[in-house]
């Protein structure tokens, strides 16, 4: 069975549970949207989930590895372009450890839960899925 992004509230930060990777990037496809993904499972601190997330997110070499500049990595810059069809983002296993503790891992979603709000606001979907490690 094919997902379709319909079933998913457009614009939303959630956990990837019952999703699998794979069908999400099919539905990002079928619907046109831009698919990001980034696997954070090598990372350790803050500066290695944001160099991580800028390196296979292909964020441009000027971009600053800190919160705010991946908020506007994700948002301004991208509306600017032009038009967008949307968002399916995955991160996946982002750490959990004391180098990269829970207040860490609530800032990196609530920029993406930001993000989410920015895109709502211009009625383009963002949908992003998250997993711990």
């Amino acid at each position: 069975m094919t997902l379709s992004l319909r079933a998913v509230r457009p614009n939303i930060v959630q956990s990837i549970r019952a999703f699998r990777v794979n069908d999400l990037q099919d539905a990002a496809n079928a619907a046109g949207q831009h698919f990001l993904y980034a696997n954070l499972g090598n990372a350790q601190t803050k500066q290695d989930v944001l160099d991580l997330i800028a390196q296979q997110f292909t964020f441009p070499a000027h971009f600053g590895k800190n919160f705010d500049a991946l908020y506007d990595c994700m948002t301004d810059p991208l509306h600017k372009s032009g038009p967008q069809p949307g968002f399916v983002i995955v991160l996946e296993q982002i750490p959990a450890n004391a180098k990269f503790d829970k207040e860490a891992r609530e800032q990196l979603l609530d920029i993406f839960r930001d993000a989410s709000d920015y895109w709502g606001d211009r009625k383009v979907p963002f949908r992003c899925f998250y997993s711990f490690l």
